[in-house]
């Protein structure tokens, strides 16, 4: 890994809520291979968004694991959602950590091409039903989005919005490691 400048890592925050109710550009959506309505932080955008975002999720066809695509927010405060897919946590031999790395650096890649998103929020990818090991997965996440950061000057912020005490905890903790190893 490259160092990673402080200016980057300033660019990156931690909040714990309610994704759906956050104000940024893009919201991104842990989603599954369908683009298909499901529980926990899917089922929450897509029931504050309505179902637009369904029949728009629809026509795009799917999405394979560990890729993004977008969709305009509807009735949410952010204008557009980016659906990443994660991966099934199997043990961590699959290929499961490439997998998620990429599911956050192609959501942020879309996010750079579309041209007009300043700020965008992640949920805590894979972490839910899927079963990805929480500290694993916010280490990944936050390296990931803080490389790319280091290359690329849009999204300008990043947030990481936990759904709980314990993730946020878990995020702060991965952005002060690499702090720790941060040039100025």
């Amino acid at each position: 890994m490259s160092a990673i400048h402080l200016a980057t890592l300033r660019r990156m925050r931690v909040v714990e809520g309610d994704i759906t109710q956050l104000d940024t550009d893009a919201i991104v959506n842990a989603a599954n291979t369908e683009l298909r309505r499901g529980g926990g932080v899917c089922g929450a955008i897509h029931r504050a968004a309505g179902p637009e975002l369904e029949e728009e999720c629809r026509r795009l066809g799917g999405c394979p694991t560990g890729d993004a695509k977008l969709t305009r927010g509807y009735r949410l405060k952010a204008k557009y959602v980016i659906h990443a897919v994660g991966p099934v946590w199997r043990g961590g031999e699959g290929g499961e950590d490439q997998l998620l790395a990429s599911a956050y650096r192609r959501a942020l890649e879309v996010a750079r091409d579309r041209g007009d998103i300043e700020s965008i929020a992640f949920p805590a990818i894979s972490t839910g039903v899927y079963g990805f090991p929480a500290d694993r997965a916010a280490r990944i996440a936050v390296r990931t989005v803080a490389e790319f950061l280091e290359r690329n000057e849009r999204p300008k912020t990043v947030i990481f919005c936990c759904f709980g005490t314990e993730s946020a905890r878990l995020h702060r903790q991965a952005i002060a490691a690499l702090e720790e190893s941060a040039v100025e």
